[in-house]
């Protein structure tokens, strides 16, 4: 890996300031180009802002309509000109091996990225992140701590400008 920020703690007060924060990493993905594709696994137990977190991320795409967690469809593509967005939800899934049935090879790639929820769900058949979040309800707001696990994710953290709380 690169000589790049490789982590980022943050505290985020309320849903806005997650949303804001998604938007920001959204912003970073696409300024970083996404050319060969990212993956993004979204931590933390149920109710702690991932899906939250990914709206900010679509807004960043231009996404303002609803996005709900695809916990029944496993994943909720979003397309746009230039790039995929797509959105797992991998917390109802029996057995990975279920994801080589629905293709899931097919959604990671070029001018794609993908976020994944309950990823430890999908170990041994998705590919490994290049960003890994990790939300933790913290009082009545949230941490978030970003970890760079490939020289594109320290890319991408590096570019995203958090605001300071």
């Amino acid at each position: 890996m690169s000589a790049q920020p490789v982590e980022k703690t943050l505290y985020l007060a309320d849903e806005a300031a997650t949303v804001a924060a998604g938007e920001v990493l959204g912003q970073a993905c696409i300024d970083a180009g996404m050319a060969a594709g990212l993956v993004i696994f979204l931590g933390g137990q149920l109710g702690a802002g991932k899906t939250t977190f990914s709206r900010g991320v679509l807004r960043a795409f231009g996404h303002y309509g609803a996005v709900k967690s695809p916990t029944y469809t496993l994943v909720e593509p979003y397309e746009f000109t230039d790039f995929r967005v797509y959105h797992f939800d991998l917390y109802r899934l029996g057995d990975a091996e279920e994801l080589e049935y629905m293709g899931v090879r097919d959604y990671f790639g070029r001018g794609s990225l993908s976020l994944v929820e309950w990823s430890e769900r999908g170990v041994g058949v998705l590919p490994a992140p290049d960003l890994r979040l990790a939300l933790q309800l913290q009082g009545a707001g949230r941490e978030l701590k970003l970890i760079a696990e490939s020289d594109a994710g320290a890319s991408v953290l590096a570019g995203a400008h958090f605001a300071e709380n």
